[in-house]
């Protein structure tokens, strides 16, 4: 809710704060929304390194999103096979 602004006012550093604190948990889904504020610089700096240890942590529970997103990453040449 925080990240879009639905029902409260758009907040990116209290999106962060909560996406952290559940991808800390081992939430695949919060790990992903993490990993997608690295890729774009949503509320952080941009960090590629960030951005994939956090879907590669959301892959191996089986997380198909963040399956996809590291295997565009490979396909792309932004990250190794």
């Amino acid at each position: 809710m925080y990240l879009e602004g639905q029902g409260i006012a758009k907040d990116q550093a209290q999106a962060l704060a909560w996406f952290r604190k559940a991808a800390e948990q081992g939430l695949a889904t919060a790990q992903v929304y993490l990993g997608w504020m690295y890729f774009h610089g949503t509320g952080v700096a941009k960090d590629k390194a960030q951005t994939v240890a956090w879907f590669r942590k959301a892959a191996e529970q089986g997380n198909a999103d963040a399956q996809s997103n590291l295997e565009k990453m490979r396909s792309q040449g932004k990250i190794k096979p």
